[in-house]
């Protein structure tokens, strides 16, 4: 390490004087440095050998003029570029601030109005990008650069690069392209054309984590991740934060659909539809904060096991009624509208002392513990059983 940065303060002695080390990702090493020409800070990011070798110096300049092209408030920019004594790197703007990283580190869970407001300018940083055919692709909270009020997209700098060599090509090289937390189905299995519903799927997870605390998907490595991406669905937000409101719940689960078809068809959809509030219409039935338990239990019946009594009217018991969410409601049309309805009942159910939910992940656990086949379909009888 100490020999890499005396290399690189040398090659790029005639601009840049290095200082230290700021970080270090999957693709690039990143470093402090004083701009001599115009006396001010700069980060200079150093792709790794093996990538720099897969992309190559033409490459590497003629993808990185496109992404230097970029203009918008919440993009950080790129200032310069270049190649020195086999380094290929590229320079950004200092930001003075913290990532978003920091301060869930410090927070944990972000304020709603915090959570919208930065939403809706990485949205805006993005939409910009794919406007431009450009797809992030590391989208995470250590990428996100907060400045006061403003909100910073930083390390668009080889997305272009990456498309041009193909994504399976680099993760051959063992190169880890993209971080495995905030990574889309299609992304993980190497998929070589993506587009902006990968930054969409990356962001619902940003998202999801400033709402509930933890990222949707944890786990002890990074198969085990990857495998829940592609298969596994993420317990509802409402389970970590039970006032997320119904159209932000339902927004967040269809941009973490398994399918990029099943998203929203662009990144700015996304964040309009984190904001929508209001009641949730199903072929005419709605459902409102305050309506009765009786007619939760009418419309989770469509596409859910209930198991309990009724406990509205006359001489309900007090004891909690447990609501099996075997399987979001599905209707026909719309894959859409199963997340919302789910959303909408989750919340209104946990509001209340009368009712107990499991959901999916929860009957998952369940079903482990008794040694039965957490794949399995959770009939009445079963229901009962558990």
């Amino acid at each position: 390490m100490a020999d890499t940065l005396h290399r690189l303060k040398a090659a790029v002695a005639d601009r840049y004087a290095v200082e230290r080390e700021l970080g270090e990702g999957g693709m690039a090493t990143v470093y402090l440095a004083d701009d001599l020409r115009h006396d001010r800070k700069v980060a200079i990011k150093v792709l790794k050998p093996e990538l720099a070798s897969a992309i190559g110096p033409e490459r590497f300049a003629r993808e990185i003029k496109i992404t230097a092209r970029l203009q918008h408030t919440n993009i950080l920019p790129l200032i310069d570029s270049g190649e020195a004594d086999g380094f290929l790197y590229y320079v950004m703007p200092f930001v003075e601030g913290e990532s978003l990283r920091d301060r869930l580190a410090r927070e944990t869970q972000l304020p709603l109005d915090d959570v919208l407001a930065i939403s809706d300018q990485v949205a805006s940083a993005l939409q910009y990008a794919h406007d431009h055919d450009i797809v992030h692709r590391d989208i995470k909270p250590d990428n996100i650069m907060l400045s006061g009020d403003q909100v910073i997209v930083a390390d668009f700098g080889i997305a272009r690069a990456i498309s041009s060599v193909g994504e399976q090509k680099l993760t051959e090289t063992g190169l880890a392209i993209g971080t495995v937390t905030y990574m889309s189905p299609e992304q993980a299995t190497g998929m070589r054309e993506l587009d902006g519903r990968s930054d969409q799927y990356a962001l619902g997870c940003m998202v999801y984590e400033m709402l509930a605390g933890q990222p949707p998907f944890t786990g002890p490595n990074v198969q085990s991740v990857v495998s829940q991406h592609l298969t596994a669905e993420p317990a509802s937000v409402t389970l970590m934060r039970p006032a997320t409101p119904p159209g932000a719940v339902a927004a967040v689960a269809r941009a973490l659909a398994k399918t990029p078809i099943d998203r929203f068809k662009t990144i700015n959809e996304f964040a309009k539809a984190l904001r929508i509030e209001g009641p949730v219409v199903v072929q005419g039935i709605s459902w409102k904060r305050g309506a009765t338990i009786a007619a939760a239990v009418a419309v989770l019946g469509v596409g859910g096991v209930v198991v309990g009594r009724n406990v509205s009217g006359a001489g309900a018991s007090a004891e909690p009624v447990m609501v099996v969410l075997a399987t979001p409601v599905i209707v026909r049309g719309d894959s859409t509208l199963g997340p919302v309805v789910r959303a909408a009942l989750e919340r209104a159910m946990l509001e209340s002392d009368q009712v107990r939910i499991m959901t999916l992940y929860e009957m998952q656990m369940i079903f482990r513990a008794m040694e039965r086949d957490p794949g399995a379909v959770i009939d009445d009888t079963t229901a009962l059983e558990i």
